[in-house]
């Protein structure tokens, strides 16, 4: 059986007309609606970081984080995990959706399944 060998400057290219084209993350069928969540294996620490981050930088934007507090849509299940992850998400799309905007120092990833649950719809 012969294997197929792809030079690393083909590599490359491909790799530069990836992100030129609009990142990796587009998949075959042209889902590209993605979400940024906050890992599982994040501390708690980090967590509540990302939340002090992503508020401060929406609230620059005049947008707010009343949805996890709690009378907020998304306040239950009242865990850091959730609350990060939902203005995680909510800083990443208002900032375009970009891979460098789901970062959070190492404690977040994209997601192509929708987290929203309820009435905690994630945009």
């Amino acid at each position: 059986m012969a294997k197929s060998i792809v030079s690393l400057p083909i590599l490359c290219i491909l790799l530069l007309l990836s992100f030129s084209s609009g990142g990796l993350l587009k998949l075959a069928n042209g889902q590209d609606k993605t979400w940024c969540v906050a890992k599982p294996s994040s501390n708690d620490t980090a967590l509540a970081s990302n939340i002090q981050f992503a508020c401060s930088q929406l609230g620059n934007l005049g947008l707010s984080c009343d949805m996890i507090k709690e009378d907020g849509i998304c306040f239950n299940p009242n865990t850091l995990i959730n609350h990060a992850s939902v203005v995680m998400n909510s800083y990443y799309h208002a900032f375009g959706r970009n891979i460098w905007n789901c970062d959070f120092r190492g404690s977040a990833l994209i997601t192509i399944s929708d987290p929203s649950y309820g009435s905690c719809q994630y945009p």
